[in-house]
């Protein structure tokens, strides 16, 4: 066995997808339960979707369950999306069904790359790109390890016809908006404190295109408009994503 080969191997291979994703036709910021249901849907159509995580591990909020009890609970139309992919589901009481939350954000996904988006983990969005138009095209990246670091190292760019900021709780690439382009051009509320039943309706409902090119799902999306964070309910989550791919897939 040859070490060189094996190094030449995965550099190779990453490489020319991380190249080939320069150019797409949707950016998923965070690998979340919204953003990859939103990455599912939309490579399911053919569209060209990679989706950007900064941490090492994906799965977001729904990796550790509830107060790191392995267990999450949806209903009924989480549970439909569930049974879709093929995460199994027991009902607790009528219209409370818990899934284990390891196999939840492994079988999807499993599912998302199966169905042809590439996920980058380790990979960080510290900017957007905007034109004259002042739509947003694209998104800047970094690796994790710079960000973490503070070391002063240029990013490179990602062109897409779309973003979904799937960023849960902190919004990042609203904020960035917010930031950057000052005027008024968007504001992020914060979320609200918990109230799960107000907050799953909200989620779905504040899925939307907050500034030209940016859509927000997610936790992202009632963290910009001001409605109440859940706890370890997903269903909400998972409709959000699904919705954000349908916004994406009516306006290409």
């Amino acid at each position: 066995m040859d070490e060189v080969t094996i190094s030449k191997a995965i550099t190779e291979s990453y490489m020319k997808d991380l190249i080939d994703s320069m150019v797409l036709d949707t950016v998923v910021v965070g690998a979340g339960p919204a953003g990859l249901l939103a990455a599912y849907n939309l490579a399911r159509e053919g569209v060209k979707v990679a989706v950007f995580e900064r941490r090492l591990s994906v799965g977001g909020g729904m990796w550790g369950g509830g107060m790191m009890f392995s267990r999450i609970v949806v209903q009924d139309a989480g549970r439909e999306i569930l049974d879709e992919i093929g995460v199994r589901c027991s009902e607790y009481e009528p219209g409370y069904y818990i899934a284990d939350a390891i196999e939840a954000v492994t079988t999807i996904t499993s599912e998302v790359i199966r169905a042809g988006a590439r996920i980058f983990n380790l990979m960080s969005v510290e900017d957007v790109v905007v034109r004259d138009d002042d739509r947003i095209h694209g998104v800047v990246i970094n690796w994790s390890a710079v960000e973490l670091s503070k070391l002063h190292v240029d990013p490179m760019t990602v062109i897409a016809d779309y973003v979904i900021d799937a960023t849960g709780h902190a919004a990042e690439v609203a904020r960035i908006v917010e930031q950057k382009l000052g005027g008024g051009a968007l504001t992020v509320r914060g979320e609200r404190p918990m109230w799960a039943e107000a907050g799953e309706a909200a989620v779905v409902e504040n899925t939307k295109e907050i500034y030209p090119g940016l859509i927000v799902a997610g936790m992202a999306a009632n963290a910009v408009l001001g409605s109440p964070r859940m706890g370890p309910v997903f269903g909400g989550m998972l409709l959000s994503g699904r919705k954000a791919a349908e916004l994406v897939l009516s306006r290409l």
